[in-house]
């Protein structure tokens, strides 16, 4: 059968006449090599999600389309590259706006702070970009584990204090300078303490001994990061969370703050 003539069903005009904000795929798993800061290169898995605005005259998108801009990504991604992608994606299905998510983990080396050796400790990253009657707009998500230790249990127990493992999650807005090692990097700042991948015993007590003289409540942890993210240069808007895995509780406490609560307030 000759291609041009088989029916292209979704150009057809649709007669109901109502717009779809967003509409294409998700749950592509597909591998993405990033930049890194420092000019390296880190091969990832990404879990992604390609969608197009679908003016209200036509009856669907191009699906295979966005399965072919993933597979067409052959160059490491940066901040720059990515806005790139979402750029072609909307001149590829013909749409005045789309948005791409990319989410996957991503590992930094870590040393540990009295033994030296170094090991990998991953996080969750997750890159949003969107463009709309060529306007782009650029949201960074990092999702940070640390040590949390409680200041209460601290103040009124004669032999320790509980401490748990907390995520800390920061969604920045911001312009295409902003990297991910920098959210991270504030982020385990203001912890009770960073995490690592490789702890010796002597590594050990310095962790548990840096903990427990640097308490935090979850509102502590997302108020401290919130006003180290004023600081950072590029960042336009922020919402700041956090979830400690209660140690001692089957339930976890959580805080968060946007940071236009901050203008209004």
């Amino acid at each position: 059968m000759n291609p041009t003539s088989i029916p292209d069903v979704q150009n057809h005009p649709d007669l109901r006449r109502i717009p779809i904000r967003e509409v294409g795929i998700k749950g592509l798993r597909h591998p993405l090599a990033i930049r890194q800061q420092d000019g390296g290169v880190q091969h990832t898995i990404a879990d992604c999600q390609l969608t197009v605005a679908l003016p209200a005259t036509q009856k669907g998108t191009h699906m295979s389309r966005f399965v072919a801009l993933m597979h067409e990504q052959q160059v490491p991604l940066d901040a720059g590259g990515f806005e790139a992608l979402v750029r072609a994606t909307a001149t590829r299905l013909e749409s005045d706006g789309a948005r791409i998510c990319l989410s996957f983990p991503y590992f930094l080396h870590k040393t540990a702070p009295a033994s030296g050796v170094v090991s990998l400790l991953d996080y969750q990253v997750c890159l949003d970009g969107s463009v709309a009657q060529g306007e782009y707009r650029y949201r960074l998500q990092v999702t940070v584990p640390v040590t949390s230790l409680c200041p209460c249990s601290k103040q009124i127990s004669r032999y320790g204090a509980h401490n748990q493992r907390s995520h800390i999650v920061i969604e920045a807005e911001a312009d295409n300078s902003l990297s991910a090692e920098t959210l991270i990097a504030l982020a385990e700042a203001q912890a009770s303490c960073q995490l690592y991948g490789l702890l010796k015993r002597s590594d050990e007590k310095v962790v548990t001994e840096q903990a427990y003289d640097n308490p935090k409540f979850v509102e502590d942890l997302v108020r401290d990061v919130a006003a180290a993210l004023q600081g950072v240069a590029g960042v336009r808007h922020f919402v700041v969370s956090s979830e400690n895995f209660e140690s001692i509780h089957n339930h976890s406490a959580y805080a968060r703050i946007d940071s236009r609560d901050l203008l209004a307030s």
